[in-house]
């Protein structure tokens, strides 16, 4: 079997130990390898990469060594016959696309073209459905709640409240998971968006207390609105670039404005997709690039390995691009808890 591999859309730490799973077991049975660049791009234009020969330096290395785009097929009148002539001259029965929801969208309207793909689901964003947690969500939460430990230090020692923003943009999981687990007392996130006077409410207590610094993890989505879209250029997916609204700022702003309180803005920015992944992505990413070849072998295609409770099962693609998975109501009863609103 000759395969081909792709990453598509944000980088995400263990998309490079993802393929050293592939090969390690799709070379034991027998099949070959062509890594194409840039993601969809590279499978329109027909360029490769080379994959080495060891995988083993690939367990921990962050990034992709595939290179990746956000290049979408669908906007090049061309793009699905650019993608099928590939297939053909390289002779491919098969591509595993590793990506998010904007990747796996595309490969799932190319099953439907007839072409035989599986998909291996990543996002720091944790928004797939048909999936408990994609890979470099684990690492990204380890970043973030990090930097908000490192954060309260110059807090405290300052007196201020320091916002903290995090990726984001329709779903909240990453600022809810590292915003709890690293104490930030507002968590603001698209889902569920506490009004400002709220926001200022909570830190006005803790100055009242004695208390008078404060961690603020918000999300780049938050108070996301339609009006913003008219005023910033998309990518081919309809995505505009969400540091451009700049929330933390503005949110700091306000709140010294609101409280004459000594406030700061942080973004964190592609720090949290940077980097090797956690051990615990690790083991998910080795999984499910085994899963992937397993998929294979068997003809499942139109499917992705999915993560349900401690083990991985296959699910159709058509399932996981179906709805945006975000923060459901019991988690934010967590967060709202914990903040002691509720």
């Amino acid at each position: 079997m000759k395969v081909g591999i792709l990453t598509s859309g944000g980088d995400t730490p263990g998309m490079n130990t993802v393929i050293r799973a592939i090969l390690i077991h799709g070379k034991l049975l027998g099949y070959e390898f062509f890594g194409f660049k840039g993601g969809w791009k590279g499978l329109m234009d027909g360029e490769t990469l080379s994959l080495p020969d060891d995988p083993d330096d690939l367990l921990n290395l962050g990034g992709t060594i595939l290179k990746s785009g956000r290049v979408n097929p669908y906007k090049d009148p061309e793009g699905i016959n650019k993608i099928k002539s590939t297939i053909q001259n390289f002779e491919l029965d098969s591509i595993i696309a590793i990506g998010g929801e904007d990747t796996l969208g595309v490969a799932n309207k190319l099953t439907q073209e007839g072409i035989r793909i599986v998909g291996i689901p990543k996002t720091i964003d944790n928004d797939l459905d048909e999936t408990d947690y994609t890979f470099g969500f684990n690492t990204a939460v380890t970043i973030a709640t990090d930097a908000l430990d490192k954060v309260k230090t110059t807090a405290k020692s300052h007196d201020r409240v320091i916002v903290v923003e995090l990726m984001g943009r329709h779903a909240g999981w990453l600022t809810l998971y590292s915003g709890i687990a690293g104490g930030a007392h507002v968590i603001l996130i698209p889902e569920y968006p506490l009004p400002f006077n709220t926001v200022v409410e909570l830190i006005k207590k803790r100055y009242e207390s004695g208390k008078e610094w404060g961690i603020i993890a918000v999300s780049e989505g938050y108070g996301f609105t339609e009006e913003h879209e008219e005023h910033f250029i998309k990518d081919e997916f309809g995505h505009i670039r969400m540091e451009k609204i700049n929330i933390g700022q503005k949110i700091a702003d306000e709140l010294k404005n609101e409280l004459n309180v000594p406030t700061r803005a942080i973004t964190l920015g592609h720090i949290q997709r940077g980097g090797p992944p956690s051990a615990y992505d690790r083991v998910l990413c080795t999984r499910l690039g085994l899963a992937a070849i397993n998929l294979l072998k068997d003809g499942e295609f139109g499917k992705m390995p999915a993560l349900k409770g401690t083990k991985i099962i296959p699910v159709d693609l058509a399932d996981a691009v179906a709805n945006l998975k975000t923060v459901d109501e019991e988690h934010w009863n967590t967060a709202l808890q914990i903040m002691g609103i509720k």
